[in-house]
């Protein structure tokens, strides 16, 4: 392949990686303001599981793995994807899209203490200054009159906080567990087990199911979008780029994603940009910044490299 094309492969995979990841907020803000919180996410990552397989399939790749790694799977599809995104889906019901991809924008901050605490790690002198300033920045951002006296707005926000734990401590484990060694059928088995697992919640919950011929068009478009592209298309972006260009490159989406999820919210849905959550976002983005330097990169390649959700 000449450079031209690779450049042009790499500019839509940069374009997938920060605009698809980054709008998945608004669609499942859409998405779950007429159907069912787990309903939604279980459809999604059963098709999407579904569909990888499909496509391992067609393109002949194996997809038989032990028994051990298939448990290993299942208990990553349940921290990332049924508890981790299942309970951020509904908790997008009662905060604004804008604000839950900023206050997730803190997952490197979770995953450096997570492994401080439970590994013994030391957090370098970079790090410590981005932990101090990702906290200033989530306490700005969380203690704000409007968003914390909404109907279980506060609920919501310690929900998110620990989704955000949940995906730290599965990054920590997958990066010791016995996996397949394939990522797209390793993906396919997490979002498959995972959305089985939130269908059964879902269940379990009582959740009156609507069938697909009862949901307006922005829901199915919505659904087709999350599945299609944020599951499947911006993932296999993401792993492509990490093989293409530098970590520290690809590492810019998270200071991407959640500014594309705020201006979204704020254009389509009318959602409140203050300006104590500019000040919360660059104090928060930058405290990232610091903790995703070139010492605390692989750190973060790893934990990105496993977050088939988005």
């Amino acid at each position: 392949m000449n450079k031209p094309q690779n450049k042009i492969l790499i500019a839509l995979a940069f374009f997938a990686i920060y605009v698809i990841w980054g709008s998945t907020y608004l669609l499942n803000k859409i998405a779950v303001a007429e159907l069912p919180a787990f309903m939604l996410a279980s459809i999604r990552f059963i098709i999407s599981g579904v569909l990888i397989f499909g496509i391992a399939r067609l393109l002949k790749v194996p997809i038989k793995i032990t028994k051990k790694q298939f448990l290993n799977t299942a208990i990553a599809g349940f921290l990332f994807l049924t508890f981790g995104n299942g309970i951020v889906v509904w908790s997008l019901k009662y905060v604004d899209s804008g604000f839950a991809a900023l206050e997730i924008s803190a997952q490197p901050l979770v995953i450096l203490l997570l492994m401080r605490f439970l590994q013994g790690k030391k957090i370098q002198t970079m790090s410590m200054i981005g932990v101090v300033l990702g906290m200033l920045g989530i306490y700005l951002l969380v203690s704000q009159n409007h968003i914390i006296t909404h109907e279980n707005s506060a609920l919501s926000i310690g929900l998110i906080f620990a989704c955000m734990t949940s995906w730290a401590y599965a990054s920590l484990f997958v990066g010791k567990a016995d996996l397949p060694s394939n990522y797209f059928v390793n993906t396919g088995y997490q979002m498959l087990t995972g959305g089985i697992m939130l269908f059964m919640v879902s269940l379990f919950l009582g959740e009156t199911w609507i069938s697909p011929t009862n949901w307006s068009e922005p829901v199915l478009w919505s659904m087709l979008l999350l599945i299609v592209f944020g599951s499947i298309v911006a993932f296999t972006s993401f792993n492509y780029l990490l093989k293409t260009v530098s970590p520290e490159k690809v590492a810019t989406s998270t200071y991407v994603n959640p500014i594309i999820a705020l201006l979204l919210g704020w254009y389509l849905l009318d959602e409140k940009i203050t300006t104590q959550s500019i000040f919360a976002a660059i104090i928060l983005l930058t405290g990232v910044y610091f903790i995703n330097s070139k010492k605390s990169i692989i750190l973060f390649s790893r934990f990105r490299s496993r977050k088939s959700n988005k």
